[in-house]
């Protein structure tokens, strides 16, 4: 059997993500041969990836990233289970890429039995194929409430004995009451598995924090195998929504004399709000995520990204007035883009009997299109070209699709075969295409129109921006975080030869 480690964290967005990353790209910059596993994964934002005949399927973002940061293309097997919320009380279960069922949170326990088999036998087949697999946990392995159907966490961990370190998010305070509580609140069986720590975003003077380390090993037994620094280029692929502040990224300071400023609508269930990234990486664009109608009003390009529940973040969008503050911005020839959910909201009729199950409701009535929900998802990757001959790829995850359009219906993308996809009507613009403006030249030819549209006529196009470049640049600094601050010569030790012996018991263990 191969190597293993699990990362759990105190919370959810204490740093799980970005760590089992950065141990990945640290592994495979070694040579090691490593791949990414998180058992169940809640998340919105999910990838598209394709199996050997070519079929698409689902998993969480921050696994495809974290695929990438190990040289692999991603699969399903990456993240077997993937839930996602349509509501406070309802998500879909997507199985080893397909989505099986949506159940509630009372009804899902009937599940676990059957999806615990499914993740236990599929990181036993990763763990043949690869020298190490990487796992990452799911909120925290402390939910006492949760832990007698575990198999994301410590349930995990028992299943296949692996050695468990635990990240916890200075930067929120009470870190050490944190890590400490985690573990004190942990039977005996799963406390010999959490080997030690690891904290993140700390901001000072690290000889202040020592005596602190000191304290946590003396009370626990277990070493703190490093300090992550604060980084605040470390913003790319987040996997919670959560994570993200009003301002998308570091934006750079413009090529010409105008700033081109993005308002992307943070909607309720948004959904792979990583879209919008793509345009933060553009110098001179601030993207900001905002749930404010005066903001909308002050922006030049309004974005409204996707969504799990379309024609309820539509019904949210009209109680706040942002609708409004939409379709002001658009009577004043600016700019609007709606991608997937957000480019149904955008439509004139919304005939809905799946999803939300309320029939036909009005949309915004921006682009000349009908939208239908099918019970079948698309889930596929797709290519084609922009503006007559750019190159464009992406992905679509949706189960709303075209069901009638005028027929003097622009199209705003091109299939390969010559299809039409999405929409446009003069400064509006809908697509159901995930990371299209990952591709460089479809974006600035967008942000150009875009900021002639909205009359800023000094803001300068960038020649060279890459965000595949930048992409992979956060992956490297992860993997240089990891090297420089982590004592990567005892976290091999752990990972080749398992949980520390004879770790002590820190009372009072699982209620």
């Amino acid at each position: 059997m191969s190597g293993g480690l699990l990362v759990a964290g105190t919370t959810s967005d204490a740093g799980k993500s970005v760590l089992t990353a950065g141990i990945c790209r640290w592994l495979h910059r070694r040579g090691v041969k490593v791949a990414p596993f998180k058992a169940q994964n809640m998340s919105n934002n999910s990838a598209v990836v394709l199996d050997a005949g070519g079929r698409g399927g689902e998993i969480g973002r921050a696994q495809a990233m974290q695929a990438a940061a190990c040289g692999l293309t991603p699969e399903v097997r990456f993240n077997p289970v993937l839930l996602k919320p349509g509501s406070d009380l309802s998500s879909q279960v997507v199985v080893l890429g397909e989505a099986v069922s949506t159940v509630t949170a009372a009804n899902y326990r009937s599940l676990r039995s059957q999806l615990a088999g499914t993740v236990f036998d599929t990181l036993a087949e990763l763990r043949a194929e690869y020298d190490v697999v990487v796992c990452e946990g799911a909120g925290s392995p402390a939910e006492i409430n949760l832990r007698a159907n575990d198999f994301v966490n410590m349930g995990l961990a028992r299943a296949a004995n692996l050695p468990t370190i635990v990240v916890g998010d200075i930067d929120r305070g009470g870190v050490f009451a944190a890590l400490f509580g985690t573990l004190a609140l942990l039977s005996p069986q799963d406390q010999a598995l959490i080997s030690g720590f690891v904290i993140n975003k700390f901001r000072g003077d690290l000889g202040l924090l020592r005596p602190g380390l000191d304290m946590l090993a003396s009370a626990t037994g277990r070493p703190t195998y490093g300090v992550l620094p604060w980084n605040l280029d470390l913003w790319l692929d987040a996997e919670d929504s959560l994570a993200y502040g009003q301002v998308l990224g570091r934006p750079a300071p413009p090529r010409g004399t105008e700033w081109l400023r993005v308002a992307a609508v943070r909607l309720p269930r948004i959904s792979n709000a990583t879209d919008v990234e793509a345009l933060a990486t553009e110098p001179g664009v601030q993207v900001r995520l905002t749930v404010e109608p005066a903001e909308i009003a002050g922006a030049d390009l309004v974005v409204l990204p996707g969504s799990k529940s379309t024609v309820a973040d539509l019904a949210w969008l009209r109680e706040t007035g942002l609708a409004d503050a939409v379709l002001a911005h658009a009577a004043a020839g600016k700019p609007v883009l709606g991608v997937c959910g957000g480019f149904q909201m955008l439509s004139r009729v919304i005939h809905d009997d799946v999803e939300s199950a309320r029939g036909t409701v009005p949309g915004l009535g921006l682009l000349p299109v009908e939208i239908t929900f099918a019970e079948r998802k698309t889930v596929t990757r797709s290519a084609g070209t922009a503006f007559g001959s750019l190159p464009v790829e992406g992905y679509e995850i949706h189960h709303g699709y075209v069901s009638r359009a005028a027929p003097t219906l622009s199209p705003f993308l091109a299939y390969g075969d010559g299809r039409g996809e999405g929409a446009v009507a003069g400064n509006v613009y809908g697509t159901h295409w995930h990371g299209a403006f990952e591709c460089d030249e479809f974006r600035r030819r967008f942000l150009g129109e875009s900021a002639r549209l909205a009359g800023r006529h000094g803001f300068d196009l960038a020649p060279d921006t890459s965000f595949a470049a930048a992409r992979e640049g956060a992956l490297d600094l992860l993997g240089d975080l990891v090297e420089e601050h982590l004592d990567t010569d005892a976290l091999w030790r752990l990972i080749e030869s398992g949980p520390l012996p004879g770790l002590p018991f820190v009372p009072p263990g699982a209620p």
